[in-house]
């Protein structure tokens, strides 16, 4: 999984518009975050047709403003450039509700 660093806006429009992308919203002092980040490798593994982004919260936080993230761990989908869906809420999440979240958008 690539982590996102401070983006220039083009940057980020060329990851958008190039298939499909999932955006890990996640700060490394967030408990719900760390409890499922030893998933992550696996989900990104069963989902090969998505590039998938670690997007640092705290490090991110004028996008998490602009994409209204005010939770974390969160989700956004998106393909070619438009949004899919998201999965965003301050809530632990497991391993299976991230999948049936997942298995939503194919």
């Amino acid at each position: 999984m690539e982590k996102l660093e401070v983006l220039e806006t083009n940057k980020l429009n060329e990851l958008l518009a190039n298939g499909k992308s999932l955006f890990y919203f996640t700060a490394g002092w967030c408990p719900d975050c760390n409890f499922i980040e030893p998933m992550m490798p696996e989900i990104e593994a069963e989902y090969t047709d998505f590039n998938f982004y670690k997007v640092d919260r705290d490090e991110q936080i004028e996008l998490c403003q602009e994409w209204g993230i005010f939770g974390i761990p969160s989700f956004v989908a998106f393909e070619n450039g438009n949004e899919l869906d998201r999965y965003v809420s301050k809530d632990r999440k497991t391993k299976e509700q991230i999948e049936a979240f997942m298995n939503k958008l194919n």
